[in-house]
């Protein structure tokens, strides 16, 4: 854990095996506050509990998800107008997935879709509703789908590939359909991750060529390419008050950034 402020280490626990390491860890208002989730690829998720800069030692809630593989799992992303969330009575087998994207669109009535990459390149929206059938499903890209990220108001995102192009994306609620807004062209080939603001203003993609480019995500148009990185960045991510970004590389460093206020 890091002070972002001072940036130093506050503290370093051992959460999963190290022998099998650790995929990701996420946080969300939406899982309260002073809360953090881990995924290892020992194949368990955790919630834990943090206070004073330090994990407490047992985590709060422990799930065998029994799954060997590289697909990060997906906090629930809901518009600001849905309020309640109902319990979810429906799961789906989700394998050979590359990336997977959840959220609560305000027309599901609480029920959470999905909105899954796979390696040929294909997108399927699931609402689980109806889970044996797919609401739709693209294929924007030529090679595997490596990173997804559905906005705030759960209406739209971005996709990335391992081809040369990134792909912003509306989601149709009233005909359940994914249409392409706008193809970005890229020089080099590789998107690890993608992160847009909470605000929906910018959006940023962490490449293979070592770059961390930044979008204005209405528009598509490019802001800014950030060269910090001398390895392959693998995330990218905005802070939830849309002040701070982090990146991350095979270099072995983490990046925080200031840029384009809110």
């Amino acid at each position: 854990m890091w002070d972002t402020l001072q940036h130093r280490t506050i503290s370093s626990s051992w959460v999963h095996s190290a022998a099998h390491g650790i995929i990701c860890v996420m946080t969300s208002p939406l899982i309260g506050s002073n809360k953090v989730v881990s995924q290892g690829r020992d194949g368990t998720v955790k919630y834990w509990d943090f206070a004073d800069g330090s994990l407490s030692r047992i985590p709060s809630l422990t799930i065998q998800t029994n799954s060997y593989h590289f697909c990060k799992l997906s906090l629930v992303k809901k518009p600001s107008c849905l309020r309640q969330v109902e319990g979810l009575k429906h799961c789906h087998d989700l394998r050979n997935v590359h990336v997977c994207s959840s959220f609560l669109p305000s027309e599901s009535q609480g029920f959470l879709s999905v909105l899954t990459g796979y390696e040929d390149g294909t997108m399927v929206w699931w609402d689980l509703r109806n889970p044996e059938v797919p609401m739709t499903s693209v294929k924007f890209h030529s090679e595997p789908v490596l990173s997804l990220c559905v906005d705030g108001s759960c209406s739209g995102g971005m996709s990335g590939a391992a081809d040369e192009k990134v792909v912003i994306f509306s989601l149709v609620h009233s005909m359940g359909s994914c249409v392409v807004k706008k193809e970005i062209s890229l020089e080099r080939p590789g998107i690890s991750g993608i992160s847009i603001r909470p605000d929906g203003k910018i959006a940023a993609t962490a490449g293979w060529d070592h770059r961390v480019r930044v979008y204005n995500y209405r528009k598509g148009n490019a802001l800014a390419i950030l060269k910090y990185h001398n390895a392959t960045c693998n995330a990218v991510s905005f802070s939830s008050d849309c002040k701070m970004m982090a990146s991350s590389s095979e270099d072995t460093t983490v990046a925080l950034w200031e840029l384009y206020p809110p």
